[in-house]
């Protein structure tokens, strides 16, 4: 049976490649869902979370700092920023690099860059977030 083919790259490694069900991401305007025979389809995504929904009905849940992703001939390529199960994230390193955003922003200086320190403590919250939603599904 013909299926849609994923690759998911990070700037330090190939995260995924394999056939998929369906794959949702986090839109700037909501999360959007490519199916088989999607149409062509190139775009930014925001920080997130990612579901890959394997042939089986497996799903898989990924936290993403953002990327772009690009559908064509039921081929999928998305090149994420970052991405984490959430069993990968390093609780400990989060609520410090969270602290450190969050003390910049009440501390503003000219040298602070505050478009950056403001993506920064999304990109914590969100893995935060993600980490305590799915931790305690696994249990």
């Amino acid at each position: 049976m013909p299926g849609l083919n994923l690759e998911i790259i990070t700037p330090s490694k190939i995260v995924f490649s394999g056939d998929i069900k369906s794959i949702t991401v986090p839109g700037a305007l909501g999360s959007f869902q490519v199916l088989f025979n999607h149409v062509p389809l190139m775009s930014t995504f925001e920080i997130g979370e990612i579901k890959v929904v394997l042939p089986n009905n497996e799903a898989i849940h990924y936290a993403t700092g953002g990327g772009t992703i690009e559908v064509l001939n039921n081929k999928v390529l998305v090149l994420a920023d970052s991405l984490e199960k959430f069993d990968e994230i390093d609780v400990e390193r989060v609520n410090s690099a969270k602290e450190r955003a969050k003390e910049r922003l009440e501390h503003k200086t000219e040298k602070i860059d505050v478009a950056r320190a403001e993506a920064a403590l999304a990109r914590a919250v969100n893995r935060l977030t993600f980490v305590e939603k799915y931790s305690k599904a696994e249990v």
